[in-house]
């Protein structure tokens, strides 16, 4: 019996993942180039949202975790819920529907008048495009590949956008996209020196917009207090866009501090981060870091939302 397809009964989801590498055959057109633009990455991002819920029948039948940029690939990390909606998300890829329907929504959201795509998709290892008539096969290779990560707060920010984008539109076309570009901008989270950090910048979690500012000496203690023996995670996710963290900074201050505890290691870390980037050492990264590795409950404590319903 195929796995997982017995598992209607138990009370364990089914659940898979796969990835789908997009590429564009035509020179001029760059996927990866278009999403790291702010101006064309809502545009590009609402195609796959609009491409994958039509191969689906439902919006929410697959789930984008993250878009990776790999020049000359977009590859979107994908998450299926129900096996029907994998089995017709299949279905749609094999038979050519996804890939005509993504080119035409590239077309009119990038106002291009052709988007030709070239689409591969995989599971781990497995090259599925070799098996699609295996239909039975690739269900199992997308089920024993479990998701490796939440939701990239990018895809959160951008379906906030989205839903934005539709109100405004109405109202007045021009100002939506501009909205939307400048949510997405690398401004939000590292902005320029100029800019007042308190007033203009603000940033989204949990579909709520927040204030960006920058930390102060209570999120400090709360973070070294409550992050516990997730800190050198958060600081693997801090140290990509911090050279003060990076290896082996984050190894050298365990064992610094490993007599202390977890409570100075974890201060420490913070502290290197505070001291080297100053203005730029805002709450938004921090959050962004802690979301990155599920620690929801901690951003919402360092954001003042004690939410006494269950927390994902």
């Amino acid at each position: 019996a195929l796995a997982g397809q017995r598992g209607t009964g138990s009370s364990a989801p089914w659940i898979g993942s796969a990835y789908l590498f997009l590429q564009s055959p035509c020179k001029t057109i760059v996927l990866p180039s278009l999403y790291e633009s702010s101006q064309k990455k809502p545009s590009v991002f609402k195609a796959l949202k609009l491409a994958l819920a039509d191969s689906t029948g439902s919006v929410n039948g697959v789930d984008m975790l993250k878009v990776h940029c790999s020049h000359p690939h977009l590859i979107v990390q994908l998450k299926f819920c129900k096996q029907e909606n994998c089995r017709r998300f299949l279905q749609s890829y094999r038979e050519g529907v996804l890939q005509k329907s993504l080119q035409n929504h590239l077309q009119l959201s990038l106002a291009m008048t052709t988007v030709p795509l070239e689409m591969e998709l995989k599971a781990g290892s497995e090259h599925l495009d070799n098996m699609l008539k295996d239909e039975d096969r690739c269900l199992e290779c997308i089920y024993r590949e479990k998701p490796d990560r939440l939701r990239d707060e990018e895809i959160t920010e951008l379906e906030e956008c989205l839903k934005s984008l539709v109100v405004h539109q109405s109202i007045n076309n021009n100002m939506a996209v501009k909205d939307c570009a400048s949510l997405n901008s690398p401004s939000l989270l590292y902005p320029s020196q100029g800019s007042s950090l308190s007033s203009q910048v603000t940033f989204i979690f949990q579909g709520q917009e927040f204030a960006n500012r920058m930390l102060t000496p209570d999120d400090h203690q709360k973070f070294a207090k409550l992050v516990s023996k997730k800190w050198k995670q958060v600081g693997r996710s801090l140290q990509k866009n911090c050279r003060a963290l990076r290896d082996p900074v984050i190894d050298n201050l365990a064992l610094e501090y490993d007599r202390e505890g977890l409570y100075e290691q974890a201060y420490q870390l913070l502290l290197r981060f505070i001291q080297s980037e100053g203005k730029k050492a805002t709450i938004a990264r921090l959050i962004a870091a802690l979301e990155e590795n599920g620690l929801i409950s901690l951003a919402e404590e360092l954001l003042g939302l004690h939410s006494n319903e269950g927390c994902c």
